[in-house]
């Protein structure tokens, strides 16, 4: 088993800490590697965690699920999970890497053509994003079928405030229409999060953590939306509050940060996924 690579940097302090400032007051800031071998091995680890935390959630569906992350030597090709697989029993060693034709370029296992065609088309479109999720999580894919983005509710959901969307084209069918992926792929532009109608949550992210982080943290506040409609009228948090949370809440920095206990538990508890 190898350890994990993950080496974060911690910067000085002398007081409290904020998110919006990313990495000040004492918080941990994402690795730096000296080699692409090195930076692939990290992200691999990552992905390979981040199935085991989707498994943990429940968000396994059969087959149904994938999470992405580009090569950081040949950003044409990514790293994903093989066709079949439990989320929770992967390890770095089962992970696939598929090219944007979809040919697997290692590893001896299919990919999942859904997958492909849809992770192949936002990594194509958005070269800034690193890693993409899609898994099919029961309150992700309730609240799809109403064809709406969330209202900010709670602190929580405003972390995606006014950066998030619905895409409508293709909803509810298998995405293996090539032009389906990238109607999904644009629907991102801008944007760390989507639902495709009557499928489910489409997260995207700099690093493996930051899009888990937006995936778990959707689908949490789809449950809560839902608990407080079928309860009466949810009270919305007003648009200044909501914007000076997602400014705090929303950045890059703040979802890799925010998945950083989900990240420590699994290492500990499932060492297995370094194999």
């Amino acid at each position: 088993m190898a350890a994990p690579t993950q080496d974060t940097t911690t910067s000085s302090s002398s007081g409290t800490a904020a998110l919006g400032g990313g990495g000040t007051g004492g918080l941990p800031t994402p690795p730096t590697f000296a080699t692409s071998a090195e930076e692939r091995l990290h992200r691999k680890q990552q992905l390979a965690g981040a199935f085991r935390i989707f498994g943990r959630f429940g968000f396994g569906e059969g087959i149904a699920g994938h999470i992405t992350v580009r090569d950081p030597e040949d950003p044409e090709m990514f790293w994903v999970n093989p066709f079949g697989m439990s989320f929770r029993h992967i390890r770095v060693s089962d992970l696939i890497m598929v090219d944007h034709h979809g040919t697997v370029r290692h590893g001896n296992r299919p990919v999942n053509q859904a997958g492909f065609v849809i992770h192949s088309a936002v990594h194509a479109e958005h070269p800034h994003v690193v890693a993409a999720a899609h898994a099919h999580s029961v309150h992700g894919k309730a609240w799809s079928s109403l064809g709406r983005p969330l209202d900010p509710i709670t602190q929580d959901a405003c972390a995606l405030y006014e950066n998030h969307g619905v895409v409508h084209e293709g909803a509810g069918a298998v995405v293996l229409d090539p032009e389906a992926g990238r109607a999904l792929a644009r629907g991102l532009t801008g944007r760390k999060m989507v639902f495709h109608q009557n499928h489910g949550i489409f997260s995207v992210g700099e690093t493996v953590a930051e899009a888990a982080w937006w995936f778990i943290s959707t689908e949490r506040n789809c449950q809560a939306q839902l608990l407080a409609e079928a309860a009466g009228t949810p009270t919305l948090v007003d648009h200044a509050n909501a914007r000076f949370t997602a400014e705090q809440t929303g950045t890059p920095y703040a979802g890799w940060f925010s998945y950083q206990p989900l990240w420590d538990e699994v290492v500990r508890t499932d060492p297995d996924l370094f194999d």
